[in-house]
């Protein structure tokens, strides 16, 4: 017994001896003067970059100030905003005197209204108003989106000010990046309503013509009809939220299948087969409505039955999702050849806002999760259609809004 421990002992010393060396020889390697310090820079970048990534507003100001004044190696930092008006600043307090304070503000105003940068040098020493000024726009689009101010008691030559606009360049790269997010937001929200108002009015016609029916002759099943299709508007009409949860957009799909399947009796059959472990994936708002409207439609086109299948599978770092309907289908020779659109296989002559919407559905998938993850359409003449989606499980940016859960207030 005492061996197998002498045994083990040496073998943790090796180990530990071997680890040790692999350590000191990484640090040799990755760890030289040079490195560290590109490291450092590149961390104190991203310490500014993720406030400016938000705006530029007195609260993301005040967090990018101090990297940035680590970034310029300067005494003192300041961020104007597109008004000239002071949104934060940082360095020592001595240093920002009130005639500092308005030298700094006329210089940003001057920066702002020639959109180049303007510097004012000091008469040199240690006084109080013995301070160099730099002021670099901040451009977005040739447009000043702010002003970073730079007050250094040494004169900067040409170098530093030449690092300095770089650093200016750089802040603003990040807030031009924040306006393109705020722009892709806007497009999102403003593709949901295009979406909302392409809702075929032809299914509020004859959902409302169904309820109606039943008024009389089932009015247990017209009550329950009116509150489903209560609720499926309300889903389908929330005022918040660019992405719902999976489960949540199954649950709309229920209501609307319920109202249809009123409509077609047993004629339309549907099967689901879903897998419990992608319930909670996020999708894009009504991003599986056209696609099963658009089913329902061409499964059942100019017959008196169809069957319409959902399936949404879990398959790895993706869910999979499909609509298939048994209907009429259409030449795939079309789709290669962009005679018919492949996200309108109904023709040009034949489109309404069903089918505008896959459109719709295909560009804000890609527009959140990269062109990977557009909608693919199978079709073959008289075999039906299957339109399929991949949706991955975790992506950043994209959550749920937590005011827009889809549940029911009734």
């Amino acid at each position: 017994m005492s061996g197998e421990l002498i045994t083990i002992a040496i073998l943790g010393v090796a180990l530990a001896a071997l680890l040790v060396a692999i350590a000191l020889r990484t640090r040799k390697v990755v760890a030289t003067p040079h490195e560290r310090a590109v490291y450092d820079t590149l961390q104190t970048a991203a310490l500014a970059a993720r406030p400016l990534r938000s705006g530029l507003t007195e609260q993301s100001a005040a967090e990018a100030v101090g990297p940035l004044l680590a970034l310029t190696s300067a005494d003192g930092v300041a961020l104007y905003g597109p008004g000239a008006e002071l949104l934060a600043r940082a360095g020592d307090d001595d240093l920002w005197t009130p005639p500092i304070m308005t030298a700094t503000a006329d210089l940003a105003a001057t920066a702002l209204r020639d959109q180049r940068p303007a510097v004012e040098r000091g008469p040199g020493g240690t006084a109080a108003l013995a301070r160099h000024l730099l002021a670099a726009p901040l451009l977005t689009d040739d447009i000043s989106a702010g002003v970073l101010v730079v007050a250094s008691l040494d004169e900067p030559g040409p170098g530093r000010i030449g690092a300095i606009t770089e650093v200016a360049r750089y802040a603003a790269s990040q807030l031009q990046l924040a306006e393109l997010d705020a722009s892709r937001a806007r497009l999102d929200r403003a593709e949901v309503l295009a979406l909302r108002a392409q809702i075929s009015p032809h299914f509020i016609y004859n959902a409302l013509n169904t309820i109606a029916s039943f008024v009389r002759t089932d009015p247990d099943r017209a009550r329950e009809l009116i509150l489903d299709f209560a609720d499926f508007t309300r889903y389908s009409f929330r005022a918040a939220g660019e992405y719902t949860a999976l489960a949540d957009e199954l649950r709309n799909i229920d209501r609307y299948l319920t109202l249809e399947r009123a409509r077609f009796g047993p004629g339309l059959t549907v099967k689901l087969q879903v897998a419990p472990e992608v319930l909670g994936v996020v999708v894009p708002f009504l991003a599986l409505q056209p696609l099963v409207e658009n089913a329902v439609r061409h499964g059942l086109a100019g017959r008196k039955s169809g069957t319409i299948s959902i399936v949404a599978r879990n398959e790895g770092p993706d869910c999979l999702l499909s609509i298939e309907d048994d209907g009429v289908g259409m030449d795939p020779e079309l789709l290669r050849t962009g005679a018919i659109d492949a996200l309108d296989p109904a023709g040009p002559e034949e489109s309404d806002g069903a089918h505008v919407g896959l459109t719709n559905v295909d560009q804000r998938l890609r527009s959140a999760f990269g062109n990977d993850y557009g909608l693919v359409v199978d079709t073959a003449v008289g075999a039906g259609t299957r339109v399929s989606m991949r949706i991955p499980k975790f992506a950043s940016g994209i959550r749920v809004d937590p005011a827009a859960d889809g549940r029911d207030d009734r």
